[in-house]
């Protein structure tokens, strides 16, 4: 769903950057913070940022002929919280462009909002929300993962609609075009996110258990 270098026009890369900024230097101050008061969480926090990078960089073809792929950042939105993802995903995405031509630079904006802001965003809300009602933790983490991935690829198709209108249906009528485009397969890969995601929390419960104290993380839920 990464949004290839060049394709937004320029000042719709611009814009995107000026919004996704001010979160990133947010998330700076957070991070810097983090590593302050809770130095033992520094592995965590790299194996999040970790996490993200090799599941956002499993691309998949779609039928259309674009890709498709996870994006791996529910995970560290669920620990830390969805501040921090907006630092870790600009990273993850700025590698991504430099070493594997998945993204662009000039569409670094663009892509941070959706995948490092965005998502996040919605998968720690729905995390919250559902340990609230009381869900068991399993639950709450596959819904969280799941949803966070489906908001990252509507807001991309939002802002490729955005960008490229339908000449007769205008935005409507280009947000059904690009999400249908992602649709076959996003919805799949969300779902095997969430449940893999669950898979790594179960095991950071069971081997990471002192690291995972230190964030006020327990079966009850992340603090």
């Amino acid at each position: 769903m990464h949004i290839a270098e060049g394709f937004l026009p320029p000042l719709h890369a611009a814009a995107w950057a000026a919004i996704s900024l001010p979160f990133v230097v947010v998330s700076t101050w957070r991070v810097n913070r983090l590593m302050r008061d809770q130095p033992q969480t520094k592995l965590l926090l790299a194996a999040s940022g970790a996490y993200a990078f090799v599941l956002s960089a499993l691309k998949l073809p779609s039928v259309t002929g674009s890709c498709s792929h996870p994006t791996g950042t529910g995970l560290g939105a669920i620990l830390f919280g969805p501040s921090v993802m907006a630092l870790l995903g600009t990273i993850v995405l700025l590698f991504q462009a430099l070493l594997l031509a998945h993204g662009g630079l000039t569409t670094l904006g663009a892509n941070v909002f959706s995948m490092a802001i965005a998502g996040p965003w919605v998968a720690y809300a729905v995390f919250r929300g559902a340990r609230w009602v009381n869900a068991p933790l399993a639950v709450a983490v596959f819904l969280a993962a799941t949803l966070g991935d489906w908001a990252t690829y509507l807001v991309t198709a939002g802002q490729l609609a955005l960008a490229f209108p339908d000449p007769v249906s205008g935005f409507a009528g280009a947000m059904v075009k690009f999400a249908s485009v992602f649709a076959l397969t996003q919805i799949p890969l969300a779902i095997i996110e969430g449940l893999l995601t669950v898979i790594v929390i179960n095991l950071l419960n069971q081997y990471s258990r002192d690291e995972l104290d230190e964030l006020a993380f327990a079966p009850g839920g992340a603090k």
